[in-house]
């Protein structure tokens, strides 16, 4: 056995509880190693010395590098302790806070075994349930309809269909997503995630300078409360932007620093290193969005205010959190806290680009959008990098960076508002494209299409993935769009939604299998999609 390969954390992705009577585990072991037995040797804290219980691991995934045995528990007592056992001939190994061994003292087991010492109901990760089978749709509130011709429009600048800038205004309002209600409903859309609505100068609104007014472009409160009472009507959640790393230098707050300096009452609200000139810390190397000061409790009370407000007086359903890997994590747990209150089955997204565990214990975000996945993707459709069985390995192991809960609250994405568009990617090829959104579709999580993918637009990197919608094409079914809509109703039959996935490659071809479904994908990208 390669011991150096071996690897298991208690409270963590490798044990984690669903609930009091139900512990989940995970040991990590070389690939190259295949023990003719695994198992767990486990009790309870205080009898363990005496009375041990044995259950079979099973070997379930396996990535580049390392395969990982699972079992799934239920437990009588809540203190939980365990070591792992495995056989290899008439060899027997230990693993335990020890490292490996060939003996084990049960006996003196209250020194080196591994323990969850006791599972408090409030550590506990919570699922939401409809997120088992939700499918999300993005919309760049700008450019996907403008609903009210009447309004005030001198500040529009592009005309429909035309090809976007940074500075583009094209007049898409709520008004226009709330008209269109019905068709995204046909689709099989449940879930809405919209970009910034709140006031602000730019076109996508992620430079906020009045988080309690929605800006005049896109309409006001009462349009927004249709929009939400119209959605929830119809079974459909929406989820808002919520930028909370950084804001506008318009915000009135950062204006009275900018007046006052050290005199001013916010002074620090931001992260201000030097008073004069006045030199400040901002998102990336945008002068105009300074960055809020988390680590002030006043910052803290101030943003949480915000997102309950929106929470108890419109009833949204959940908050993409923008930027959210360069806010403190004290924030995010005062967030969590203040939110579940508020909406216990309101989900919380960050917008984490990487490895994002260390946010997803149950204490901060719900889930994270998936940008692993879509790089996964793109490195097998787009770039050439993976076979199928690169490819596999790669999925397997972006799956153990997270419990089975988180797993299936992440929002998968192949393309968004900072990307360059998935159709675009792969060269123009649909096919490419359809298998794609299958697999999106068949891996554990919450699929997200970025609006205008089911009429196979095209876009390249930012600003040009920002295109307006193209609405001659709403009754068209085309073939992307038809396959939405078998994916959708697939999604949202309980037994595709709710059932376990192994994923694998065999014979050159990349195997998804969802309890009874299976999804199988060549190494052009060809697919098929079916029961067993």
């Amino acid at each position: 056995m390669d011991e150096k390969a071996i690897l298991h954390y208690p409270e963590s992705k490798f044990c984690y509880a669903l609930d009091r009577n139900t512990v989940c585990l995970r040991l990590r072991i070389s690939k190259s190693d295949a023990p003719d037995r695994v198992e767990v040797v486990y009790g309870g804290k205080y009898t363990y010395a005496t009375e041990q219980k044995t259950a079979k691991m099973e070997r379930k995934y396996t990535d580049r590098l390392f395969a990982y045995y699972t079992a799934t528990l239920r437990i009588t007592d809540s203190r939980f302790v365990y070591v792992f056992r495995m056989t290899r001939g008439n060899r027997i190994y230990y693993y335990s806070e020890d490292g490996l061994t060939e003996e084990y003292d049960f006996e003196l087991s209250y020194y080196n075994c591994f323990q969850y010492a006791y599972i408090n109901e409030c550590d506990l990760m919570k699922p939401i349930e409809w997120m088992q089978t939700a499918t999300f749709y993005q919309i760049f509130v700008d450019r996907f309809r403008n609903g009210n011709p009447d309004k005030e429009k001198a500040y529009v600048n592009l005309k429909w269909g035309e090809i976007p800038n940074p500075k583009s205004f094209a007049g898409g309002d709520l008004k226009g997503i709330t008209q269109k209600l019905s068709y995204l409903n046909g689709l099989g859309i449940n879930a809405l995630y919209l970009t910034p609505v709140f006031k602000s100068v730019s076109n996508h609104k992620y430079d906020i300078s009045d988080y309690y007014e929605i800006d005049e472009q896109f309409g006001d409160k009462a349009q927004l409360r249709e929009l939400i009472e119209r959605a929830h009507a119809m079974g459909m959640k929406i989820v808002l932007d919520a930028v909370f790393n950084h804001c506008s230098e318009n915000l009135s707050q950062f204006q009275d620093v900018l007046k006052k300096g050290k005199k001013s009452a916010y002074y620090d609200w931001f992260v201000i290193s030097n008073d004069d000139p006045l030199e400040y810390e901002t998102f990336a190397a945008c002068s105009y969005m300074p960055k809020f000061n988390t680590s002030n409790p006043e910052v803290c009370d101030y943003l949480i205010g915000i997102a309950t407000y929106w929470i108890r007086e419109f009833d949204i359903d959940g908050w993409r959190l923008d930027v959210s890997d360069e806010v403190s994590h004290d924030f995010w747990r005062q967030f969590r806290r203040a939110v579940k209150r508020a909406k216990p089955d309101c989900v919380l997204i960050g917008e984490n680009w990487h490895d994002a565990s260390g946010y997803l214990g149950g204490d901060q975000f719900d889930s994270i959008m998936n940008y692993a996945f879509t790089k996964a993707c793109l490195d097998f459709y787009a770039f050439g990098r993976f076979d199928t069985k690169s490819f596999a390995d790669k999925l397997n192991e972006i799956l153990m960076r997270n419990s089975d809960p988180v797993n299936d609250m992440m929002l998968n994405l192949l393309d968004t508002h900072d990307t360059h568009r998935f159709l675009t990617r792969v060269g123009g090829d649909k096919a490419k494209l359809k298998s794609a959104l299958a697999l999106l579709y068949f891996f554990p999580g919450s699929p997200c299409i970025y609006y205008g993918t089911e009429n196979a637009m095209e876009g390249g990197y930012d600003p040009d993935c920002r295109r307006t919608f193209d609405w001659e094409a709403e009754r068209e079914d085309g073939d992307v769009k038809s396959l939405i809509k078998e994916l959708t109703a697939l999604k949202r039959s309980p037994d595709f939604a709710r059932a376990e996935v192994g994923i694998r490659a065999e014979n050159g071809m990349l195997i998804v299998e969802r309890g009874k479904y299976l999804l199988t994908i060549a190494e052009g990208g060809g697919f098929t999609a079916g029961t067993k």
